[in-house]
């Protein structure tokens, strides 16, 4: 009879060699104490692997069993690959990967007395043993763990006051001017944590399409030159930035080792919902036991403009995702945090007051009457953003707009309405500000600074109390462990989606309820053959979670068809189906059918089969579009009617850099999957980012991808690009030569658009010449320069 014990694994490197560390602990391991090195498996060629679990090297046999779960498939997969890299045989695995340990020794020290050297000479420290116990575990008992620790927090923790600096800057694409001492310093006493937000860092269409400028590193070294001069301060980790939108994080040095976890994102809310010039970048951290997410945002401009700051607003929050230590468990999203700090210039102006009511409000220093004209305090009020969020008391002026060098109001011809743009809120508990100001001494940009300090209760950790707790907790779970099978109610186990549309979000809510005697964690697993739980327009969040004994929790499933999943759905030749498996640790399983309708829709259909539509697409069989294969030589009505459109508009400002809404591309693609209006409602810029949409969901794009590498290779010879074109599918030819001809028609208004050669080339040639494989930097710049040729006033 085989006799089994305990120990903790860990995959050290050292030097591009890896080995195994055995560690032994205590059944309750808390400090570093707790845990000691038993014995370290260097990883080399003289193991032999074994089918199954077991393995053995020389005349000793070693059999480990690990835990089933992603955790054990990501710790061996991570063993795998350090053996495979110095054996060589990389596929060995492939048909056993699932529960293979593979413990290999080094050249040389195949002893077990070499090995008692080893671990002699391998001295560890409380704080790096410590680090040791922080590593995700494996299973069930350790989620129980952490869940009755999160509810047991107030018994171990007590909270110490921090101050936290927090500043917004929209630059105007300037360079530092003049010393940022009177805005970052200007608290008597030193802040704890300088979190410093900057806005249209560059403004230049090199920032904008390559996200690449050197003032990142100009203003860098002017925010690290202000810092309060009483204390010495480190940056936590490389800055994060998004073309012109970068945030900067910095700690007193004596806080630095206490600050952890700490992740770093972007989303871009631009045109498409990817560009960069709008959107957010973000920082999470741990401080101490308490999580910090820090956001600084640009969101849409423009006095009308307010339903798209909204959507931005709520696209980052929705989109901004930071991944876990543990990369098993979902990723936590912006309001998943103790505390949220929010900064940048949102845009809200004020409105309905003239720019002289403005003005005189502002004379009389009678801010709390002009504040009840603020967009923003009005969409709080209505509950529409900022749900939960507080904001100090404005009791200085607006920041927007003054001429660049003074404190004078814009005398420019638009003659802009001052407005509060710049704005800093928080949500979460024990949080006081202490003050909330602007900066009028700096005059580098358009916009003031403005800045805010914020005392923040941080939760500490009682070594003493944390122990006794945490003891106290596994005792509790010891007694009541292996008593009883888990399981849970579902609410209901078939879900139907009605209409289903291009782009339009769909969500059914799943509740389950835990009526077991235990606590149980449930997670969605994938079914035999299938790389993932669920089909690539549906989606369940969360995914996996722990459920309280009597607990209960709702999990929306989502269903969402966009640019990838369209074209079968269009075709038939997939269908709104799946089944979902609901797994609980433990327990058994649960199946759940997800069905729906989807209606065929322009956009993710072929140029091809469009230009043989004779009645709009959604009146079509399916079947029908099944069978259309070949093409018709003309331009399809949908694209005739958008081109027709934005030419009614040539003279519209930042067309095709700004977004529209999603509600008014809802109706514009309704219009196109079902009739063929004269023209489309929505904005212009709704209208315009309707068109790039379809173009990049069609399944092969207007230049296929047999002639991409041509068109890389003709980029600097007009001539051949011509002769490139000519040789494309005549309707694809058609599309191409039409798009281009409208485009350089833009190109006759640039003094009222502000489109350029250079913006259209690098917008267009994304979606007209798409690579079959990831494009570098260096595809994309060769690709601009083809479709450059098609747009000077002299092509054909």
């Amino acid at each position: 009879m085989k006799i089994f014990s305990l120990r903790l694994l860990g995959l050290v490197e050292s030097a591009k060699e890896y080995a195994i560390f055995i560690y032994t602990h205590r059944r309750m391991a808390i400090t570093a104490d707790d845990v000691s090195l038993e014995d370290i498996v260097p990883i080399s060629l003289d193991f032999a692997i074994v089918e199954g679990e077991q393995l053995s090297y020389q005349e000793e046999e070693l059999e480990l069993r690990l835990p089933f779960g992603s955790h054990s498939r990501l710790f061996l997969n991570e063993v795998i690959r350090a053996w495979s890299g110095r054996s060589g045989l990389k596929d060995i695995f492939k048909s056993f990967h699932d529960f293979q340990l593979s413990l290999l020794l080094f050249r040389g020290i195949s002893s077990r007395e070499g090995r008692d050297d080893l671990v002699r000479s391998s001295s560890h420290t409380p704080s790096n043993k410590a680090q040791i116990l922080t590593m995700p575990q494996f299973g069930l008992r350790d989620n129980l763990i952490k869940c009755e620790l999160l509810k047991n927090e107030d018994l171990y923790t007590y909270l110490e006051h921090f101050s936290f600096f927090l500043g917004t800057y929209n630059v105007n694409g300037q360079t530092p001017k003049e010393s940022l001492h009177p805005w970052l310093s200007c608290t008597p006493d030193p802040p704890d944590v300088y979190c410093v937000g900057f806005q249209e860092l560059d403004l230049s269409k090199e920032a904008f399409f390559f996200n690449d400028t050197p003032k990142e590193l100009e203003w860098t070294k002017a925010v690290f030159e202000a810092l309060h001069p009483d204390a010495k301060y480190a940056l936590v980790r490389k800055l994060v930035r998004l073309v012109g939108i970068m945030l900067i994080f910095y700690v007193k040095k004596e806080h630095a080792e206490f600050i952890s976890e700490v992740e770093a994102e972007t989303v871009g809310t631009g045109i498409m919902g990817r560009m960069g010039n709008k959107g957010a970048v973000a920082i999470r951290f741990r401080f101490h036991n308490s999580d910090i997410c820090v956001v600084n945002s640009h969101l849409a401009a423009h006095v009308e403009e307010y339903e798209r700051r909204n959507q931005d607003y709520k696209d980052i929050c929705s989109r901004l995702q930071f991944r876990q230590l543990d990369l098993t468990q979902p990723p936590l999203n912006i309001m998943k945090h103790n505390v949220v700090l929010w900064l940048g210039d949102l845009n809200y102006r004020i409105s309905d007051l003239d720019v002289d009511d403005v003005k005189e409000l502002i004379n009389k220093k009678d801010f709390e009457t002009l504040h009840n004209y603020d967009q923003l305090k009005r969409q709080i009020d209505k509950e529409a953003v900022f749900d939960g969020f507080m904001e100090g008391q404005i009791h200085f002026q607006p920041t927007y707009k003054y001429d660049t060098g003074s404190d004078q109001w814009d005398t420019s011809e638009k003659c802009r309405v001052p407005a509060w743009c710049d704005r800093i809120l928080w949500k979460g508990q024990n949080v006081q500000q202490s003050f909330y100001q602007s900066h009028m001494a700096l005059k580098t940009s358009d916009h003031k600074p403005v800045s805010s300090l914020l005392v923040i209760g941080i939760k500490r950790i009682n070594a003493e109390a944390y122990k006794k707790t945490f003891e106290e907790i596994v005792r509790n779970i010891d007694k009541m462990e292996n008593e009883c099978i888990p399981s849970v109610t579902l609410s209901k186990r078939e879900f139907h989606f009605k209409d289903i549309k291009f782009m339009q979000h769909q969500a059914e809510t799943l509740s389950l309820l835990n009526d077991g005697q235990v606590p149980c964690q449930f997670e969605f697993i994938q079914k035999p053959n299938e790389p993932t739980y669920c089909k690539p327009w549906l989606t369940a969040n969360p995914p996996k979670g722990f459920l309280a004994q009597g607990g209960s929790v709702d999990i929306d499933l989502e269903v969402f068809v966009n640019r990838s999943t369209a074209p079968e759905l269009n075709f038939g030749k997939q269908q709104i189906e799946d089944i979902l498996v609901l797994h609980l640790e433990r327990g058994k399983d649960y199946f759940i059918s997800v069905t729906g309708n989807y209606l065929p829709s322009c956009y993710g259909t072929s140029i091809q089969l469009l230009c043989q539509l004779r009645e709009p697409i959604q009146d079509m069989p399916q079947e029908t579009l099944h069978k259309l294969v070949t093409a018709l030589i003309y331009i399809f009505m949908f694209f005739k009617t958008t081109v027709s459109a934005c030419i009614a508009f040539h003279l519209q400002e930042d067309i095709f850099q700004q977004p529209g809404l999603r509600s008014e591309f809802a109706e514009i693609r309704d219009c196109l999957d079902t009739g063929m209006p004269d023209s489309l409602p929505g904005s212009n810029h709704s209208v315009a980012e309707a068109l790039l949409l379809f173009l990049d969901a069609l399944p092969e794009p207007v230049v296929p991808y047999c002639f991409y590498q041509q068109c890389l290779e003709s980029c600097s010879n007009a001539s051949q690009c011509e002769k490139i074109i000519s040789k494309l599918p005549q309707c694809h030819q058609n599309v191409f030569r039409y798009l281009a001809a409208f485009l350089r028609e833009l190109l006759k208004n640039s003094d009222s658009n502000r489109l350029d050669v250079n913006i259209l080339a690098t917008i267009f040639a994304s979606l007209l010449l798409r690579s079959p494989t990831k494009q570098d930097l260096a595809e994309k710049r060769r690709t601009q320069e083809f479709f450059q040729h098609f747009l000077t006033q002299g092509s054909a």
